[in-house]
């Protein structure tokens, strides 16, 4: 893309994340908690009030039970990690690493409207570029920019070797947004997110697009592996179509299952042809009113 097109790009994606951001707030923020309870305040025991609660010293001094208030500390930090490997520029009307600077640029305007910070880790073959945590409107549109202006430095996909880079540099607890497609074998990053999710806490969001389970039909065609640059003649039919949907439906339910032994949420994007531009971010909003209600 030339410079003017990436700029039209980043400003049509922030506005449809933003529209959607003001229906996911409420939930964004009782779906995830702070680092801990903060104290507020002494005030008189009322009835109901917890016991554990007494502070026993006020309540010596006074003569009068009181109790200790605390409140959530909500200043969290959310990171993003981006697959921008070679086999996320594939789609129709939307390619899967646009879903996912949308999916970024939502998830940051709701983090934003609760006062958190937002950073971001590119990787393919390696980690490709590192945006520490900021706050601010400037802020998530470079992290908009980012996903989609910079180019894999490297082929393949390690999605371990990046987690292990993020652990190097967070340290205090932070919520992880994973977003990839997943297509590389679960032993390269099974043992890495493990770890992480013990740490943090930890969603993998995995990108697909229905061309992944069904090609139209249209006879021989030549294909390239976009990530290894290998070519193979497919015949595109109703044979390679149920192969492709079996296939499909396999990796999305060992991917699902994966996740839940790691103690990993999961959400799943499917990209759908003819959809409206707008329907993807809804799954993210459904996905976060489940999980308020969890």
């Amino acid at each position: 893309m030339t410079p003017e097109e990436l700029a039209r790009q980043i400003r049509t994606l922030a506005v449809g994340a933003r529209k959607a951001a003001g229906l996911l707030a409420g939930e964004y923020a009782s779906a995830f908690k702070g680092r801990g309870m903060e104290f507020d305040e002494v005030r008189e025991y009322q009835p109901g009030d917890e016991i554990r609660t007494i502070d026993w010293n006020v309540t010596a001094r006074t003569g009068t039970p009181h109790v200790k208030r605390y409140i959530e500390e909500r200043d969290l930090t959310v990171i993003f990690v981006v697959d921008i490997s070679a086999s996320l520029a594939f789609g129709g009307r939307r390619l899967k690493s646009e879903a996912a600077a949308a999916i970024v640029a939502l998830l940051a305007y709701a983090a934003a409207s609760n006062n958190d910070r937002a950073g971001l880790l590119l990787f393919s073959g390696a980690v490709d570029a590192f945006v520490a945590p900021k706050k601010g409107g400037a802020h998530i549109m470079r992290l908009v920019r980012e996903v989609l202006g910079t180019r894999p430095g490297g082929r393949g996909t390690d999605i371990g070797g990046a987690l292990e880079h993020l652990g190097r540099l967070v340290h205090r607890r932070a919520v992880i947004f994973l977003l990839s497609d997943f297509l590389v074998p679960a032993a390269n990053y099974q043992r890495t997110l493990a770890v992480l999710a013990r740490r943090h806490d930890v969603v993998a969001i995995s990108i697909t697009d229905e061309r992944e389970r069904e090609l139209p039909p249209v006879g021989l065609m030549e294909m390239t592996d976009a990530e290894t640059g290998d070519r193979r003649l497919v015949d595109c039919g109703a044979a390679l179509n149920r192969e492709l949907g079996a296939a499909a439906t396999r990796r999305q339910a060992e991917l699902a299952a994966g996740f839940a032994a790691m103690g990993v949420e999961h959400l799943p994007i499917v990209l759908e042809h003819g959809a409206d531009d707008e329907k993807y971010l809804r799954q993210v909003v459904r996905y976060f009113r489940q999980r308020k209600g969890r």
